[in-house]
């Protein structure tokens, strides 16, 4: 950012420019606030945010009253009409979510039950055979219609937050890392270091940890955090898988039941209407986004539940990305943990931790949350315990 031991002042200083780091330091300088962005990363945006599906999630599966839920529905509709002001790249396609066999009907009629709870309209099950008639290669025994469900260009997402938040006077610094944080009369010392070894100091009032896969390593770099509040972060990384040699068999997205849904089961499309399967998940402990001696022989025998046509060699390994978890190898789903003064005794500090999909949906709600616990404003959901 500067020379060595250069001294700035900044009312906020946000850790991470990814999506919803972006999307925070958005809210935030388009409110007036003068704000810093520290990302280790040369650009934007390189890691979780950009290693997704894209897709603009309905909000059908999260808990009823949960940040997912509740945000995603939100953010849902502020995406599309962001979109539509900025002109980013966007398909509502809709989507269908699938049961492969008779015994996942129950399950089906229960997403749209939880659908319907979460505000998510125009949700409507459909027989095999008229899910049949508006996919001609799916092979299910029922499906659930979510008209509203879509996906971006989240690069011209992020690049259009980026723009915004610097237009009103935010400074983005990549190739600068978060490093440690002195808590001192109500405010925050940062400090950062370049790719090049420089060190830098930031005196700010509020200071956002949207660190994603590193969330939990920054809030122990907080001089007061008390230790016991930081969460272990899991790593899961997912493979996505191209389909080679023909055109996309589905003109919507599908998802079948949750047990294919780390096998490589779900599929979806690009604005290019290519179309993808993924991910397919491990457990892994380190950020490397190599794919060498993935397995995929399993990937074929899951999509072929619902895509029977799928040939021998039709897939290819295309790319991987990792999501930072709350829950781990066998552990229940995990919501968002948006965690403030309340929590941590803190005051001016926020962190995110578990924060993955739909995160690219509920960005701007999310962000919208951010500034209200900075501000010690009231929030719109209730988080598990």
């Amino acid at each position: 950012m500067g020379a060595t031991n250069d001294i700035f002042d900044a009312e906020c200083v946000v850790v991470g420019a990814g999506i919803i780091g972006l999307a925070v330091a958005r809210r935030l300088a388009c409110a007036g606030r003068e704000v810093i962005v520290l990302e280790r990363a040369g650009q934007v945006g390189t890691h979780t945010s950009s290693r997704s599906n894209e897709v603009i999630h309905a909000g059908i599966y999260y808990r009823p009253g949960s940040p997912q839920a509740t945000l995603c529905t939100r953010g849902r509709e502020a995406l599309y009409g962001y979109c539509e002001s900025r002109s980013i790249a966007y398909r509502q396609l809709g989507k269908l979510v699938i049961a492969t066999d008779e015994a996942s009907v129950p399950w089906l009629e229960e997403m749209r039950a939880r659908g319907e709870l979460n505000g998510v309209p125009g949700l409507r099950l459909l027989t095999a055979t008229q899910a049949k008639a508006l996919e001609p290669e799916l092979r299910c025994s029922a499906a659930l219609l979510s008209p509203v469900t879509g996906i971006v260009d989240s690069h011209a997402l992020m690049l259009a937050f980026s723009a915004d938040a610097q237009a009103g006077g935010a400074i983005i610094a990549v190739t600068n890392a978060f490093e440690s944080a002195h808590c001192e009369g109500g405010r925050f010392r940062v400090q950062s270091v370049s790719a090049t070894g420089e060190r830098a100091q930031i005196r700010c009032r509020f200071l956002v940890n949207a660190a994603g896969l590193w969330a939990a390593e920054v809030a122990r770099g907080v001089d007061a955090m008390p230790i016991e509040r930081v969460p272990k972060i899991y790593f899961a990384k997912g493979a996505f898988f191209s389909l080679a040699g023909r055109s996309a068999p589905f003109n919507h997205l599908i998802v079948p039941e949750p047990r294919s849904w780390r096998q490589g089961g779900i599929f979806t499309l690009d604005l290019a209407m290519r179309g993808r399967f993924g991910p397919d998940e491990q457990w892994v402990d380190d950020v490397d986004y190599g794919l060498q001696d993935w397995p995929i022989d399993h990937v074929y025998d899951t999509v072929r539940r619902y895509l029977p046509a799928l040939r021998p060699g039709a897939l290819a390994l295309d790319y991987a990305g990792i999501r930072p978890r709350l829950n781990g190898p066998g552990m229940p789903p995990a919501d968002w943990l948006f965690q403030g003064e309340a929590e941590h005794g803190i005051e001016g500090l926020v962190n995110l931790f578990g924060f993955e999909s739909p995160g690219i949906t509920a960005s701007l709600p999310i962000a919208d949350t951010v500034f209200a616990m900075l501000h010690h404003e009231a929030v719109a959901f209730a988080q598990s315990a």
